[in-house]
């Protein structure tokens, strides 16, 4: 798995907005870098969640094929 993900980059984008925000006093921008953040991270989990899925989906498939007959 890549490092920088598209979903990180959301979470690492989120959190320089957030920090401007506050460095500017701009509630604005802070709340706008917070929300961008969990937004990352909020997909994060569900690639996760996805990832994790497929993984047990994909380990079903392989034991019903280890399982059948072989001719």
């Amino acid at each position: 798995k890549e490092f920088f993900t598209m979903t990180n980059k959301d979470r690492i984008e989120g959190k320089v907005t957030e920090t401007k925000g506050k460095l500017t006093g701009d509630d604005s921008e802070e709340l706008k870098g917070k929300t961008q953040n969990k937004y990352g991270k909020a997909k994060d989990k569900v690639e996760d969640f996805a990832d994790d899925v497929s993984r047990k989906v994909n380990d079903f498939f392989d034991k019903k094929d280890d399982d059948k007959p072989r001719h």
